[in-house]
Formats: structure tokens, C-alpha cells, sequence
């Protein structure tokens, strides 16, 4: 899996990715901490209103920020947005009120949502090889699920030398060390993109493409079911470890480790397994098993005091295994839907889409489990996880090879894109790689 990194520009936007990431993870720490000192018992109101903020940020900004930033130079593109994300981490330890958090978290996350999508669509014109790009992908996901565990240990051993403020600056060092790993390597250029239409058109480019690529309209799906999950984890943990079962913090921190623990392991087996299987396999195999996680907790939490905390890890483990494997051939499936010139609006379709499913499950997922039970939540969210199993299933066609034979009725008969069509039946056919594009804006019939 390691091989990878011996390719000196994917090397060096790795390394820009795990700094980064990591100050991330310092600022999360550090915004609760920030928001405890600006709003004392209402911390919670304003940390989970910045997460709202957070998450409208990502589902608002990365489309039109694709249409706006894609065609441009990526490596100055990336390392502005990686300074804007650093001056705002400068400047968070100073404000002193919480309208002025909520403003620099949303000019933080808006960089972010425009910074991710073209950051991802990069990698393929690095990495043009599958296997290559597998490994990479599965590096990524790795690093999320590192900085998830690792991340607050960071903070909290930090904490133990300075104040909560400083961790601020070390996030803003992060962004800081990412813009200079990024101006040390040879980002490849944007090839040219259609200007054709508005900015509006522009903008929706992306999710037209999206939603139009059966195999797409499937991970859309899966992103529902993975966010239900997924947001059982992040939302219930801390209450359902400390009020239900009547446990400490360290406990808290344990179970969501035991999540992170599970979607390392599914990670490492990736990319062998998706060398032999098909994406399709592998992703509609843990759907449903991430529904059958949590219908199997509604189960324990309801019937079996004792087993309560054991069944929790276990639960917990098997969802951060089940999203692993639902989640990362995504990127695999984004990049064999688009040319390389819509890759960073494609990337951007699912990044605000995606969050879409998380801005939705999020809330219902705590206000369930505060207004009724934690089982109930466990229930519904299994419920939603299992539509979307099906609704996958169904959307996601068992037949779904790269190259398509279809017509053309609309082209001159002149046109460059039909030098090797044959004529018959008064319609022009042919058979290639096929992607939504300004010539097939929509997916052929069999």
C-alpha cells in the first residue's frame, strides 16, 4: 500500500493531507473549549450550532466553488484556501463573542468545502493508474480514521503544556505546513472546461452528472445509509456511555475508538479485496450490514442489560467497519464517471450531497434518542440505513461496464466525436468509455 508514496507529488499532497487533517483535529478540541469559556452552560447550543454551520457550509459552497476555482491553477487555488483556513485559526483565540465564532467558522468551512473536492479531484491525474489510485484512496481513509483516534490525544497532551488558545495556532500551523508541501510539488494543471451557459449551469454541472450516472444515484444511496450509521456513533456516544450506561469519560473515548479501530481494519484489507472484487460487491455487501449493526444495538440496548458495554464496542467496531467499506471505493466509482476536466465538480457534487445525508441524520439522531430512547434511535436510523441498502440495490445496476455501446442523433454527421460511429437506422453508433458529458447528457437504455 506504501508503494504509492514513492511518487514524489502524491507524496508530498499526502503529507499536506495529514497535517492538515491533524490541525483540524486540534481546532475541533479547541472550539469546544473555546465555546465553554464564551457561553458556560450553553456550550453545547453553540458547539452544535457551529456543526450545523459547518455542515451547510460544505453542502452550499463546494458546488459553486468547483464552478468558480476549478479551471484555475490547483496549486495556487489549494494553498490560498489552505491560508485562509489558517488565518482564521489565527484569528479564533481573539474573538469574544459567539456571532463572531459563527462567522469564522463558516468562512473556515466554506474554505474547506472548496478546498477538499479539487484537493480529491487531483489525485487521479497524480495517480492515473486504478491500483494506484485504490492504495491511495485507502491512505486517505486511513488518515481520517488515525487523526480521529489520535487527534485529541495530540490536544490533550498539549494541554498539558499550554492553553487551550495555543491549539488554535497549532491548527493554524497545520494549514500553514499543507500550503508548503503543496508549493513544493508539480500539481497538475485543470485541463480546459466547457464554459457553456451560465454560472448556474456551471454550478450544477457536477450534481447533473451525478444524478444521472446510475452507478452515482446507487452511492447516493449509500451515503444516506452510511450518515444513519455514522451519526449514531457521533451524536448518541457520549450521552448513551455516560447517562445509560453509567460510565466515565475515558469510556467514551474507548467506545468511539473501538469505531475507529473497525474502520482501520476494513481499510487495511481494501485493496486487495477491491483487486479481486467488484466495487458494487463490496459496497452492497456493507450496506446492509451497517442497517443489521444497528438493528442488532436497538436489540441489545432494549433486552440485555448485562451485555450492554460489550455489545456497544462490538456494534461500534462493526459500524466504522461497515461505513470503511461502503465509503471508500466511492472515490473509485467518481472517478470512473467523468473526464478529467469534470472531476473536480463531480468531486463536489458528492461532497455537498454527502453532507446533505449527514445535515439530515445528525439532528435526527439526538432528537430522537433525547426525545425517546436510545433503542428508538438505534430503530429508525437502522430503518433509514435499510432503505438505503435497498434503494442502492436497486439504483445501482448489476451490469455496469466502463464501455457502452450507444447512439447519437443530435451531432452532425462531421463531428470529431463521430469518427469511428457507423450509421444505421439513421442514428449514429458507437461504443467507448462512457460518461455524462456535453455529447451523452444522458445514460443510453439497454
Amino acid at each position: 500500500m506504501l508503494a504509492v508514496l514513492r511518487n514524489r507529488t502524491y507524496r508530498h499532497l499526502f503529507g499536506a493531507h495529514v497535517v492538515a487533517l491533524t490541525g483540524t483535529g486540534l481546532a475541533t478540541v479547541a472550539l469546544g473549549l473555546l465555546a465553554y469559556d464564551l457561553a458556560g452552560a450553553d456550550a453545547g447550543a453553540v458547539l452544535g450550532t457551529a456543526l450545523a454551520i459547518k455542515m451547510v457550509a460544505y453542502v452550499s459552497v463546494a458546488p459553486i466553488a468547483a464552478a468558480l476555482l476549478g479551471a484555475l491553477p490547483r496549486r495556487a487555488v489549494l494553498v490560498t484556501l489552505d491560508l485562509v483556513r489558517a488565518g482564521v485559526a489565527v484569528a479564533l483565540p481573539w474573538v469574544d463573542q459567539v456571532w463572531q465564532v459563527y462567522v469564522l467558522i463558516f468562512v473556515l468551512q466554506a474554505a474547506s468545502a472548496a478546498f477538499t473536492p479539487i484537493f480529491q479531484a487531483t489525485i487521479p491525474d497524480v495517480l492515473p493508474g486504478e491500483r494506484d489510485y485504490t492504495r491511495a484512496v485507502t491512505l486517505s481513509r486511513m488518515a481520517y480514521d488515525l487523526e480521529g483516534l489520535l487527534s485529541p490525544a495530540l490536544a490533550a497532551a498539549l494541554l498539558a503544556l499550554t492553553s487551550s488558545g495555543n491549539l488554535f495556532l497549532g491548527t493554524a500551523l497545520g494549514f500553514a505546513a499543507s500550503a508548503l508541501l503543496v508549493v513544493s510539488t508539480a500539481v497538475p494543471r485543470p485541463k480546459p472546461v466547457s464554459r457553456r451557459g451560465s454560472l448556474y449551469a456551471a454550478t450544477t454541472r457536477g450534481i447533473r452528472i451525478y444524478l444521472a450516472t446510475p452507478r452515482l444515484r446507487g452511492l447516493l444511496a449509500v451515503h444516506l445509509a452510511a450518515a444513519a450509521a455514522g451519526s449514531m456513533v457521533l451524536v448518541n456516544t457520549v450521552a448513551y456511555v455516560r447517562d445509560v450506561l453509567d460510565r466515565g469519560t475515558t469510556d467514551v473515548a474507548v467506545a468511539l475508538a473501538f469505531n475507529g479501530v473497525g474502520s482501520l481494519a476494513a481499510a487495511l484489507v481494501l485493496p486487495e479485496l477491491l483487486d479481486r472484487v467488484s466495487d458494487r460487491a463490496v459496497v452492497l455487501r456493507a450496506v446492509p450490514a451497517l442497517s443489521a449493526s444497528l438493528l442488532v444495538g436497538a436489540t441489545f440496548a432494549s433486552l440485555l442489560d448485562a451485555w450492554h458495554w460489550p455489545a456497544l464496542l462490538v456494534v461500534w467496531a462493526l459500524i466504522g467497519a461497515g461505513c470503511s467499506f461502503a465509503l471508500t471505493p466511492g472515490a473509485r466509482l467518481l472517478r470512473r464517471s467523468a473526464h478529467s476536466e469534470d472531476r473536480p465538480a463531480l468531486f463536489a457534487a458528492d461532497f455537498a450531497l454527502s453532507h446533505a445525508c449527514w445535515l439530515l441524520c445528525y439532528p435526527l439522531a439526538g432528537w430522537i434518542a433525547s426525545t425517546m430512547t436510545t433503542t428508538a434511535a438505534f430503530l429508525v436510523l437502522g430503518v433509514i440505513a435499510a432503505a438505503g441498502a435497498l434503494t442502492a440495490l436497486r439504483l445501482w445496476p448489476r451490469h455496469d461496464p466502463a464501455v457502452v455501446e450507444h447512439e447519437h442523433c443530435d451531432l452532425d454527421a462531421g463531428h470529431d466525436h463521430l469518427h469511428d460511429a457507423v450509421l444505421a437506422g439513421g442514428v449514429y453508433r458507437h461504443a467507448h468509455e462512457f460518461r455524462i458529458d456535453d455529447h451523452h447528457e444522458r445514460w443510453p437504455r439497454h
